[in-house]
């Protein structure tokens, strides 16, 4: 009995750490998408050829390259991270380059128009951009941002390679320790189920509270 519940203890482990991971590094994807969608829209500027570049570079290499790069890679330069930070960092970085587009797509999409009257009124780029464009935009992004969201959620089993006791690697020292593969994976498979179901749910909320809003 004590063999079971530390069983379902260490599965319960690892997908708290998934959650973390997952809310850590959306949280700062979203830092990160929201800046470089912002220097993307600003014309003929070196910052927006590098948020550009940031972007088909995150986008064009696998993420567990990325996080090789960064747990394994990044020790030639003396700089030496331990896996959780590591994973945090890797994904953050990952995630941020699909929000920008997310973010910058929904930007756009908002009439050119309603950023010239408020221009007109007196407000300054940035205060239009505040308080007229992007409310709007959040809710227009939302969607995509959801997809990856629970995109994300699933990347996080990539950070096992680097010893993160998340999900994967919970019910991997578990198929060592007992030599059973299928009831393990079935158990991961609906905990990964189950929580993509609840982000799905809040997001959906979300969503719906905007639109009620705009």
């Amino acid at each position: 009995m004590n063999l079971v519940l530390q069983d379902i203890s260490l599965l319960f482990k690892g997908a708290y750490y998934t959650m973390i991971i997952t809310l850590v590094s959306m949280s700062c994807g979203l830092i990160i998408g929201l800046f470089v969608a912002l220097a993307r829209l600003i014309p003929n500027c070196i910052l927006a050829n590098l948020a550009k570049a940031y972007v088909s570079i995150i986008r064009g290499t696998p993420v567990l390259v990325q996080i090789f790069i960064i747990y394994y890679g990044l020790p030639d330069l003396g700089i030496v991270l331990e896996p959780l930070p590591a994973a945090f960092i890797s994904l953050s970085i990952n995630i941020g380059a699909y929000l920008s587009e997310a973010i910058r797509g929904a930007i756009i999409s908002i009439p050119k128009g309603q950023m010239e009257a408020a221009m007109c009124i007196g407000m300054t780029y940035w205060q239009a951009m505040r308080r007229i464009i992007l409310p709007q935009a959040a809710r227009v992004a939302i969607p995509p941002m959801g997809n990856t969201f629970i995109g994300m959620l699933k990347e996080t089993s990539l950070v096992s390679v680097i010893t993160v006791t998340e999900l994967l690697r919970a019910s991997q020292l578990l198929i060592s320790k007992h030599l059973v593969v299928m009831p393990f994976y079935i158990a991961i498979a609906l905990m990964y189920w189950v929580m993509s179901t609840i982000f799905s749910m809040a997001l959906g909320r979300l969503e719906i509270k905007l639109s009620k809003n705009y």
